[in-house]
């Protein structure tokens, strides 16, 4: 009898003590810890980092409490095989099994930034620089490479037009060089081969389909008219009619420190290639980066009838077949228009 009590309090204590270790298991566990100070830090794993390695970089930047209770999480969640690679920022108290279920899900910091469409280098170099990636000298240099086009476009010279329009998650040591790799891979994935035989069979190489592109990306912000500014372009190149594209011009005074932000008539005698009213055909190449329905508008345009567009003044154009009928457009979107804002300008002084 004597030998049954002990046992029973044998198993009595010691289940106490599993209990207590259980127990105490779970409270570590699921207790928030914060041992960085500051408001943020960041930890970066390497691939091939094992749980002992990360457990240890953990530690050291006081996101976890200790190694032990690190890798009782990682037990807990079976996540010793899916820890991911990457830089993390942990900026809040977080218990280990969320700090585990974080680097299991390859919760990585990325940065953020976005080009909007129709924006050339130098506009994108400003951006970069803004958003706190680097000098805009950094962007300039590394979009300069026009080699790295050279399988498209022999002639780059650098990567206007080339760098796609598109937002970009990058890690934070990321610079000029990584960013633009990304963008140059983006527009090659939509500049499909598919989309370069369809420019082809309109007789245009790739350089001169972006070029015709970038006009369309800065003539118009619609979808639906990009089709037909297009086929515009294309039925004057091949009427040897001059493009007349204001935009092009204005890509020439920029360049040259000369653009004040509105064309005047002397500004249309500016003496660059890029002038598309002295010089007939497309400018030397992109003046812009141009977006998907840009550069698909381009590839498959059709002529069409119309030769001519002008702005409605509210985002929208009006095409026209003959010459007669766009002088009518200019002059009732553009010189009556003009007047009477003056006459409402001069009414409310």
């Amino acid at each position: 009898m004597r030998a049954l009590r002990v046992l029973f309090v044998a198993v009595l204590v010691a289940a106490f003590v599993g209990g207590g270790a259980a127990w105490l298991l779970h409270e570590r566990l699921t207790l928030p810890y914060q041992g960085y100070g500051g408001a943020e830090q960041f930890v970066e794993l390497l691939p091939g980092d094992g749980t002992q390695v990360i457990g240890r970089k953990l530690v050291e930047a006081g996101v976890v409490r200790d190694r032990w209770v690190f890798r009782a999480a990682v037990w807990r969640l079976g996540a010793a095989r899916r820890l991911q690679a990457g830089e993390y920022r942990f900026d809040q108290p977080m218990t280990p099994l969320e700090v585990v279920a974080r680097l299991a899900r390859g919760d990585v910091f990325l940065r953020t930034i976005t080009f909007p469409e129709g924006l050339t280098i130098r506009e994108m170099s400003r951006i970069f620089e803004a958003h706190g990636f680097g000098p805009a000298s950094a962007f300039l240099s590394a979009a300069g490479e026009g080699a790295l086009v050279h399988d498209i476009d022999p002639s780059a010279r650098d990567l206007e037009g080339y760098l796609f329009p598109e937002t970009y998650r990058l890690p934070r040591r990321a610079g000029a060089s990584e960013l633009v790799w990304m963008m140059l891979g983006r527009f090659r994935q939509v500049f499909s081969a598919a989309m370069r035989d369809a420019a082809k069979a309109h007789g245009l190489s790739a350089r001169q389909t972006v070029t015709l592109a970038s006009l369309v990306e800065k003539e118009t912000a619609r979808p639906e008219e990009r089709p037909l500014v297009a086929g515009v372009y294309l039925r004057r190149l091949r009427a040897g009619v001059a493009l007349q594209c204001d935009p092009s011009v204005i890509y020439a005074l920029e360049a040259a420190d000369r653009y004040r932000g509105n064309l005047t008539r002397e500004n249309l005698l500016f003496d660059s290639p890029y002038n598309t009213y002295r010089y007939p055909g497309l400018p030397p190449g992109p003046i812009a980066a141009p977006g998907r329905s840009s550069l698909d508008a381009a590839a498959r345009a059709v002529p069409g009838e119309y030769l001519y567009f002008v702005s409605r003044n509210d985002g929208s154009h009006v095409f026209a077949r003959t010459l007669d009928e766009h002088n009518r457009n200019v002059f009732k979107y553009q010189v009556e228009f003009y007047r009477l804002k003056r006459q409402e300008g001069s009414a409310r002084h």
